[in-house]
């Protein structure tokens, strides 16, 4: 949620941040509602403050025996005044927080401008693509044929969007997230937390997909929600917190499964395991001082690279345009991998700094050093990486000519030493 009193002083710039995501001037209507609403408190602080002397002049009317039935008039009308005027202001101020909390970020000053994807802009690659003497296959086919994956099976229990794991590809899948979560907290200093995967609106909402994509979500019974990624509990670990400056930074890593609907995915990655209601992800998130979110920014890319460099899988990590970046997000970079069966990189991470928009909607504060004061912390996010993707990504760029799969060095302690995969057992 953005800063009502920067908004005050800043309304031009508020509208040209949300040209550049493709948004209509929002600044005029907000202002005509803050005003309101500021009015309001105002005169109901007016009419408190008179409430307080007529009632005050009652009590020294009646212990001097004086009547003081004007007054007594008088603050029942005040009293029926002040009540429609809180209404108003509880009106006006909902009005007014359901437009603020549909507002995404400001993009940062850095970010390219543009409508969509095609405007975001390359900053590195790395790898070479593997040159095959055979046609590469999709990592459906190649699942099918050794038995590993059965799509089949998985519409019988749940429907589409979702995939049933066998034997040695099963095994791979968990190799993976096991490399991840190793690497990260071993190497990279994050600290691993099991959170729930069900969690309450206040914690979408902290993290942005409240109130506005509801849809993309799936609700339980009881409503809680099922988390579409670990950094809704991850980041919400330090909701209606006060940090000390010294804690600071605060790394955390989950490997949880997401469930997501896909609501606006209808056609796309039909096939395949490219895109399904339930997947699993390592996650990555970072709380920060304000003046360090950059650099954090910076290294949790780094930390999310090392897995595709570690697995030897070719890469490249793009700055997303304002129009491609996500509604919490003020810069995010997108690493893709290779995958030869398409031809083409495809997303595998997603790697964003929040500054303090999360922050704001959990009021997550820090205390700073020499106690000068307290300001909104910085939360970051990004997969490192999604489990799923890792695992599509090794089965085509390590696939045989005969069908069978070669296994990465870096992942075969954790598959007791097997090379191959050249079936489902």
């Amino acid at each position: 949620m953005l800063d009502i009193k920067w908004i005050r002083e800043n309304p031009q710039d508020l509208d040209s941040a949300l040209g550049k995501r493709g948004i209509s001037p929002l600044s005029r209507d907000l202002l005509l509602l803050d005003k309101r609403r500021r009015a309001t408190q105002t005169a109901l602080q007016e009419l408190q403050t008179r409430r307080n002397e007529i009632s005050r002049l009652i009590g020294d009317k009646k212990r001097k025996g004086e009547d003081a039935e004007a007054e007594v008039q008088e603050v029942a009308q005040l009293k029926l005044r002040m009540s429609e005027l809180e209404a108003e202001e509880r009106d006006t101020g909902h009005s007014l927080d359901q437009l603020m909390a549909g507002i995404p970020n400001i993009p940062a000053e850095d970010v390219p401008v543009g409508d969509d994807e095609k405007a975001n802009v390359e900053i590195r690659r790395w790898g070479t693509p593997r040159q095959f003497d055979f046609t590469p296959q999709q990592h459906f086919e190649i699942g099918e044929a050794l038995g590993g994956l059965n799509f089949e099976q998985a519409g019988r229990l749940a429907g589409a969007r979702f995939t049933v794991l066998h034997g040695a590809i099963a095994r791979l899948h968990r190799a993976l997230a096991q490399f991840m979560i190793n690497l990260h907290t071993e190497q990279h200093g994050y600290l691993e937390v099991a959170p729930p995967y069900l969690v309450r609106d206040e914690a979408l909402f902290g993290t942005g997909q409240l109130p506005k994509f509801g849809e993309d979500l799936f609700r339980t019974t009881d409503d809680r929600w099922l988390i579409p990624t670990a950094e809704v509990p991850l980041t919400n670990l330090v909701a209606g917190q006060m940090l000390d400056a010294g804690e600071l930074p605060l790394r955390v890593t989950a490997w949880t499964p997401c469930f997501r609907s896909e609501a606006g995915a209808a056609g796309r990655d039909t096939r395949g395991m490219l895109r399904q209601h339930q997947f699993e992800k390592v996650e990555l998130v970072s709380v920060t001082l304000p003046e360090d979110s950059g650099a954090e920014h910076e290294r949790m890319t780094a930390c999310a690279e090392e897995v595709l460099r570690l697995l030897e899988l070719p890469y490249r990590t793009v700055v997303l345009s304002t129009g491609d970046m996500g509604f919490g997000a003020r810069k995010t970079y997108d690493i893709e991998v290779w995958l030869p069966g398409q031809d083409t990189y495809r997303e595998i991470s997603s790697c964003s700094n929040c500054g303090d928009f999360q922050a704001r909607r959990m009021k997550a504060r820090f205390r700073s050093k020499e106690d000068k004061g307290t300001g909104f912390l910085h939360s970051l996010n990004g997969s490192g990486v999604a489990v799923g993707r890792a695992l599509i990504a090794v089965m085509e760029n390590y696939q045989e000519a005969d069908g069978s799969i070669t296994i990465p060095e870096v992942l075969r302690p954790l598959m007791g030493g097997l090379e191959r995969i050249t079936g489902r057992a």
